[in-house]
């Protein structure tokens, strides 16, 4: 089996390309610094896949943001890159497209969270979609949960979670806004990683929720920090200063059953590995 990733140089990448080398041959597509390079801004012309893949998973993204360049860089990569990577799939004769959307692209307008990196994520889905449903592409679409990992790759999508961490492991307060214990779900990235290999490998089709089947408050995540370091650290709520807002997503198990694997990785132990990777740090 041959794979491509595109979004050779992301977190989540760099978790899963030793996961699927224990079955394929995998290649990395992106920017810079990857087998094949592409950039998902470019013109359709310029997309060319390598021949004889079996699968290719689009990991690449755009974070968006509330300005118009950055609406217009989501869309553009988010959307268009979404759909130039479905027609090069078919030009090169790919067997399976997975893409990587997020579960954000299931938010309401009138959610606090909703922003261009959700309805760029949606209007992919949607794009995704269209395309392989008219040309016999066979398409997954997972939306997995906030996904931490090990690694200061994971930081820039996750601050408040990696700024806890440094809080317990520099014995200082956690101190959170507000009196709201807010909610959030987060997946560890070698499960993201396992979950992606199995879609792959009994070609499963279709849209799925990739999520944490509970949902964490903060105070979870600190006492989880806290006890991953032996930190002296404290919780604290200033409730002056307004509230964090939740941002929980229900439980879904039915990739889950699909594939026969469930998220292994518990909190806890998701912010224990991190504690020993630093630990270990000269």
């Amino acid at each position: 089996m041959k794979i491509l990733i595109v979004g050779g140089n992301s977190s989540v990448a760099q978790v899963l390309r030793p996961v699927l080398a224990t079955f394929a041959d995998v290649l990395t597509a992106g920017r810079s610094g990857c087998d094949v390079a592409l950039d998902l801004s470019w013109p359709d012309d310029q997309f060319c896949l390598p021949q004889g893949l079996d699968c290719v998973i689009q990991l690449a993204a755009h974070f968006g943001g509330r300005d118009y360049d950055e609406m217009m860089g989501a869309e553009q990569v988010n959307v268009l890159g979404a759909l130039k990577i479905c027609r090069a799939c078919t030009r090169a004769g790919v067997g399976h497209l997975v893409q990587v959307s997020s579960i954000f692209a299931g938010l309401s307008e009138t959610s606090p969270f909703f922003g261009s990196y959700a309805l760029s994520k949606r209007h992919a889905e949607e794009v995704a979609r269209l395309y392989c449903d008219s040309s016999g592409l066979p398409l997954t679409i997972l939306r997995p949960a906030q996904i931490y990992g090990e690694g200061e790759s994971f930081r820039k999508h996750q601050p408040f979670l990696y700024s806890i961490l440094d809080k317990a492991q520099n014995n200082e307060d956690i101190v959170l806004y507000g009196d709201n214990d807010a909610q959030r779900n987060l997946i560890h990235a070698e499960d993201v990683a396992e979950v992606i290999a199995r879609v792959i490998q009994q070609r499963v089709l279709g849209q799925f929720a990739c999520v944490g089947q509970t949902n964490v408050r903060y105070t979870e995540i600190a006492a989880a920090a806290i006890g991953a370091f032996d930190s002296h650290s404290d919780i604290r709520f200033v409730a002056d200063k307004p509230n964090i807002l939740d941002n929980a997503f229900a439980p879904d198990e039915t990739l889950y059953r699909l594939i026969g694997y469930f998220p292994k990785i518990s909190l806890i132990q998701g912010m224990a590995r991190e504690a020993v990777r630093r630990k270990a740090m000269p």
